[in-house]
């Protein structure tokens, strides 16, 4: 059997005024991308593997359309050169959103399904952040995706897609799917696996995955941050009987429907104010703050200074920033070099909408220079990471390097939103504020216009039975 790998994967927020340009996109080709698959030596005596193309981007705005077309056409281009195929797996995220598209994975799938016909069996894996449209369920011939956020199976999902791919190709099963839309989208903030009730939802699925007939059971929570119809939560089981199928489906979406109402942050959640104000009361000796509303991994801009301006109102001791994308202030501070004093207009450039550029002087404490910069500016007790392009910074050990001690600090400011597990596991305290920006996380004020109405929580008093 021969088995076509590939994809393209990008969380896209439609309320960024960043788009994602061709830059901002990974792309390998070949046995480039290889590694990401480290278990086809299980599968080698039962397939050929043959890898594509796989485009990777850091969440950020909508993709311009014209990056979009010449990735796919690439992709389509190399499909038909390797062909015939027995089978295709596609490697997404599933929260794509394009220039003037809406359903952009939809998009790819169809035109992955009109390249290869109607024979061959299609595979897909995704994020649980994803949006699924009817299109891409009907296109697709196996879908399955992560049951942990943070993202602690991404691997093994992976594999699964594979393995379950195989499988059917060699029992000549053709599998059926049920597709049930849930009219509920939340925060990854609030729908965490890790505490309650996402833990229990997700452990829920095991219950389904021994039943006869069903092949995978997936819960996908969604994107919130893409204003298109397809946006909200989603069940999706897969196997060769419909009525059990249908029966597990109703299931799994209907305790994620009753659970609606006791989505909440895993921890102390604020505005900057208050959660500054908290920790400089905790007795703690450094506590974790999430600058949640720029968060880079969300699809936030990464530029703006309203947690940084809040610290310098506090007077806060000892505190770090990580971080603000600013190239040309990077460039002030490489040009002035170590030790110098320097005036910037800090951030505010690329989410005006959010905060202006925040005038500041400072000494240029630390520089790293690489593809994508990194400086240390230090404001007196306030030591903020200043960086060429927006990137997150999910370990110690990113601070560290920057000679830069965390826990010797009362306050951490961290662009993100719940904790990544390194980060969780030192930080003696961790709070969550609710700060503006493109991925805001009280959605109720985000200027929804496309998605599908009614939807939870924007309309509280709805109500919903599931319906395959």
């Amino acid at each position: 059997m021969r088995i076509a790998l590939g994809g393209i994967a990008i969380e896209s927020c439609t309320f960024s005024p960043l788009p994602s340009r061709m830059e901002d996109f990974a792309v390998r080709r070949g046995a480039e991308f290889l590694d990401r698959y480290p278990f086809l030596g299980t599968y080698a005596g039962r397939a050929e593997f043959v890898p594509l193309l796989y485009a990777r981007s850091l969440p950020g705005g909508a993709v311009e359309a014209e990056v979009y077309a010449a990735l796919k056409a690439e992709y389509l281009a190399l499909l038909q050169r390797h062909g015939p195929w027995d089978g295709v797996y596609l490697d997404f995220h599933g929260a794509m959103y394009v220039q003037g598209m809406e359903d952009a994975e939809g998009d790819w799938v169809t035109a992955v399904r009109a390249s290869v016909g109607p024979e061959c069996l299609i595979s897909a894996s995704f994020d649980l952040h994803g949006n699924l449209s009817q299109r891409e369920v009907e296109a697709l011939d196996l879908l399955t995706a992560y049951r942990t956020a943070p993202h602690l199976d991404a691997l093994e999902t992976r594999e699964k897609a594979v393995r379950l791919l195989l499988d059917c190709l060699e029992q000549g099963v053709r599998p059926q799917r049920v597709w049930i839309p849930i009219p509920v989208v939340l925060p990854g903030e609030k729908t965490s696996t890790e505490w309650a009730p996402g833990d229990r939802l997700y452990a829920a699925l095991a219950e389904s995955d021994g039943a006869a007939g069903l092949l995978d059971i997936s819960l996908w929570v969604g994107y919130v941050w893409a204003d298109e119809p397809r946006t909200s939560a989603t069940v999706v089981a897969t196997g060769t009987d419909r009525t059990v199928l249908a029966r597990e489906a109703r299931r799994v979406a209907q305790r994620y429907w009753e659970a609606r109402h006791e989505f909440q942050f895993g921890v102390p959640a604020g505005t900057i104010d208050e959660c500054i104000g908290w920790a400089l009361a905790a007795a703690e000796p450094s506590v974790f703050i999430s600058d949640s509303g720029d968060n880079p991994t969300a699809g936030g801009a990464g530029d703006t200074t309203v947690a940084l301006a809040a610290l310098l109102r506090h007077g806060s001791p000892a505190a770090i920033v990580a971080s603000i994308a600013d190239a040309p202030a990077v460039r002030t501070m490489m040009a002035a070099g170590i030790g110098a004093t320097v005036e910037v207009a800090l951030g505010g450039k690329l989410d005006p909408v959010t905060c202006q550029p925040l005038p500041v002087r400072g000494v240029v404490r630390h520089l790293a220079p690489s593809d994508n910069t990194e400086a240390v500016l230090s404001l007196g007790a306030v030591q903020v990471i200043v960086t060429e392009r927006r990137r997150p910074y999910h370990f110690v050990a990113d601070l560290r390097r920057l000679g830069l001690e965390p826990l010797a600090h009362k306050v951490v400011v961290i662009k993100i939103g719940y904790l990544e597990p390194d980060l969780k596991r030192n930080a003696p305290l961790a709070l969550l504020a609710l700060t503006p920006g493109a991925v805001d996380q009280a959605i109720e004020r985000l200027p929804f216009q496309h998605v599908r109405r009614p939807l939870f929580p924007l309309d509280q008093s709805m109500t919903w039975e599931p319906a395959p």
